[in-house]
């Protein structure tokens, strides 16, 4: 009974109106999220340096890599099967998962966060709770229906650390309420941790592969 059910929950999940149905809410939800940090990013090109312009709009580049990845998976032919053409394949569907999980995560952490510190949440905070969940939750869904490896996620951890520290040295972080400015510290902290973390939930995903059902 336990087989049949984890049969029916794959083939749900890697239906093809299922993925397509995700592919667009995905894409938009990229789209949206580039206009959300457009004013960051004019702002960091104007007052910084503009090759930093790339670290700052965070969920929407982990969102495109995750939608490219959908991509992948309604069309596996789409990149001939050649090591350079899995190797890319695998960073960027090892991009899509690590990253989604842990800016799906971050981003809650820190509206919950200033909500519990008196910032007045209203209904675009609920908006993007709920998107942001969906990142964290649908990587950790589709991670094992991908082809990436253990070292593709590693490197995608490199990437993440790298853009932490570009972030908190230059300043480039998402813009965060008035009322966590004083929490820089520990949100750097937090921030690199779980980059650690999303790793650690991605490599744990991995494992799932070898499970038969």
């Amino acid at each position: 009974m336990k087989a049949v059910a984890l049969t029916w929950k794959r083939d749900l999940l890697m239906h093809r109106p299922v993925l397509w149905l995700l592919l667009i809410v995905n894409a938009l939800g990229t789209f949206y999220g580039y206009i959300w940090y457009g004013t960051q990013m004019a702002y960091t090109v104007e007052t910084q340096s503009a090759w930093q312009v790339i670290f700052v709009p965070d969920s929407p580049t982990a969102s495109l890599f995750f939608t490219l990845s959908l991509v992948f998976l309604l069309f596996p032919r789409l990149i001939k099967p050649t090591m350079a053409g899995i190797a890319v394949r695998s960073i960027i569907e090892a991009l899509g998962v690590v990253t989604s999980i842990k800016y799906g995560i971050w981003a809650v952490t820190m509206i919950m966060a200033s909500g519990a510190q008196g910032d007045h949440l209203v209904w675009e905070h609920y908006m993007l709770t709920v998107s942001h969940l969906g990142m964290a939750i649908e990587a950790i869904l589709f991670a094992r229906y991908m082809v990436f490896g253990r070292f593709a996620a590693f490197l995608a951890l490199v990437w993440l650390l790298l853009n932490d520290t570009v972030d908190y040295t230059f300043f480039v972080f998402p813009w965060l309420p008035d009322v966590l400015e004083n929490d820089l510290s520990a949100i750097q902290s937090f921030t690199m941790g779980l980059s650690v973390f999303s790793l650690l939930i991605t490599w744990l995903m991995i494992a799932f592969r070898k499970v038969k059902v």
